[in-house]
């Protein structure tokens, strides 16, 4: 067994960490192991206990609980991150790079400094980043991202009206296809099924499998049934209430639940 916390890292992230014999509660900011090195983050529940598999990579673990020092670096950093950006945007104007930069990132141990940009094709930024290991005298990473990241590190609201689920709770992005959105008869308007990444949501993801279960004792349209009433072409679905809606042969149209066919 192995004490485990969830803990929600400054970069949106949310990992499972090990949280060893620290008296952690919700809330407590705390120094953490990533694959960056060293970042903080923050306590989203009380440890818990929970056994590793024989075969499961062995989880990152919490460090310790941030002190006032760390609080205070951590501030120190987030301004050396606002300075990094405007500069890195200057020098990329100046050198008319085809980039967008999006985001700096500065570890907490001032060990590197991440520069996040989207780009359609591929950049030559050695000249660049000459520049910004002149002037912050520290490792410099330029990581390329997706629209899908860059919305994710700048975060917004959805058409839901709420948080982005990218920024909010999702570590991993999923396989996303237009056959969710019609198992689920939605309109394809791309409009609708769009993120303001301007590609297709998440959230489409969320309730297919459902509605694919759903699907599999109901006749598809088109289908030609017997039902109480008589003979007929189903013309719709409603999966969620378990009907089809069916034309029938001598006229007319009747709704009927699956277990009426």
């Amino acid at each position: 067994m192995i004490r485990m916390v969830y803990v929600k890292m400054m970069n949106g992230k949310t990992e499972a960490l090990e949280a060893g014999d620290l008296p952690l509660s919700h809330g407590e900011a705390v120094i953490v192991e990533s694959d960056k090195g060293l970042v903080m983050g923050k306590v989203l529940s009380s440890p818990h206990d929970r056994e590793i598999q024989p075969m499961e990579k062995p989880p990152k673990k919490v460090l310790r609980k941030a002190t006032s020092e760390d609080l205070e670096q951590f501030q120190k950093n987030q301004q050396l991150e606002k300075e990094a950006f405007q500069f890195c945007l200057e020098k990329v104007k100046e050198k008319n790079l085809q980039m967008k930069l999006v985001k700096t990132e500065v570890l907490f141990d001032r060990s590197k400094i991440l520069f996040y940009f989207t780009a359609e094709k591929r950049v030559d930024f050695r000249e660049l980043v000459k520049d910004l290991a002149a002037q912050f005298k520290m490792r410099i990473e330029m990581r390329q991202i997706g629209v899908r990241d860059e919305a994710k590190m700048i975060c917004g609201l959805g058409s839901c009206g709420r948080e982005l689920c990218c920024s909010r709770f999702l570590n991993q992005f999923e396989l996303v296809s237009v056959k969710m959105a019609k198992e689920q008869n939605i309109a394809l308007n791309p409009t609708k099924i769009s993120g303001i990444c301007g590609r297709l949501m998440c959230c489409l993801a969320y309730e297919y499998p459902i509605y694919t279960d759903l699907k599999k004792d109901l006749p598809k349209v088109g289908k030609h049934i017997v039902t109480r009433s008589g003979k007929g072409k189903v013309i719709r679905q409603n999966v969620l209430n378990q009907t089809v809606t069916v034309q029938l042969e001598e006229g007319g149209e009747v709704t009927i639940h699956v277990s009426e066919i």
